[in-house]
């Protein structure tokens, strides 16, 4: 009972001090690998007076989206909201977050969402957004040459968008791609097995207006080893191959 005891004490305590760091986290946080706040700051652009609503065909697909979750469950489609405003607007401005909670009906968890996740841009964005990941396996094939490459030849840094506004660069967590690693994803597309030198061809390929291919620069078809394959060689031997006779 003693050692329940102080465990329940200790229980409260932690609790209470978590409360009161929270309390004491009201200064602008940068985010290390891409330099997007997560706590908001009002400006010009990016204020609860910021003019957004749905388009009248984006708010059909709203209700699209809220009809493959069960009745009740809205906060589910928090996310594929919030990409829909993003995708209308091009960024999601803290009043576009606050039209998802309106439509939504859902408590006001939004924001922490939107600042979650490394695909909503809240600033912002250039034409072409590109995520370069730095996790474990990536990191292992050299992303930080590929992060370094580009911050060169664009000259900007991650977090920052380029004066023409045709590129915004951020280094993100994992993509989940580990096995193409290094992987760097532009907007939809991912571009897998990258060097510095692809990823040189690309941004010039982009500023040149040209369509891209996407997926694996090194001409793997997929994700199969990149020194060929070393299973499944043969055609299937059909169904009861291996089994025995009396069966």
């Amino acid at each position: 009972m003693f050692s329940l005891t102080l465990w329940a004490k200790a229980a409260v305590l932690t609790t209470q001090w978590g409360r009161h760091a929270r309390n004491l986290h009201k200064t602008a946080v940068q985010n290390g690998a891409g330099g997007a706040l997560f706590v908001h700051r009002d400006t010009l652009e990016n204020n609860p007076d910021t003019p957004f609503d749905f388009t009248p065909e984006n708010y059909k697909w709203i209700e699209a989206i809220v009809k493959n979750y069960p009745e009740g469950h809205k906060a589910a489609a928090v996310l594929p909201v919030l990409d829909l405003a993003q995708r209308q607007n091009g960024w999601l401005p803290i009043s576009a977050m606050n039209k998802v909670v309106e439509v939504l009906k859902v408590p006001s968890k939004v924001y922490e969402v939107a600042t979650f996740y490394t695909m909503y841009n809240q600033k912002p964005a250039g034409n072409h957004h590109i995520q370069i990941c730095t996790t474990t396996p990536c990191m292992l094939q050299k992303s930080d040459s590929i992060l370094e490459t580009i911050q060169k030849k664009l000259g900007i840094k991650a977090g920052e968008t380029t004066p023409d506004k045709l590129f915004t660069l951020i280094e993100v967590e994992c993509v989940g791609g580990r096995v193409n690693a290094p992987v760097v994803q532009i907007n939809d597309n991912y571009y897998e097995d990258m060097t510095p030198k692809d990823i040189e061809e690309i941004t010039d390929e982009l500023k040149a207006v040209k369509i891209l291919k996407p997926w694996p620069r090194s001409g793997r078809f997929c994700c199969e080893p990149a020194g060929g394959l070393t299973s499944l060689t043969e055609p299937p031997k059909g169904p009861g191959f291996g089994v025995q006779a009396g069966l």
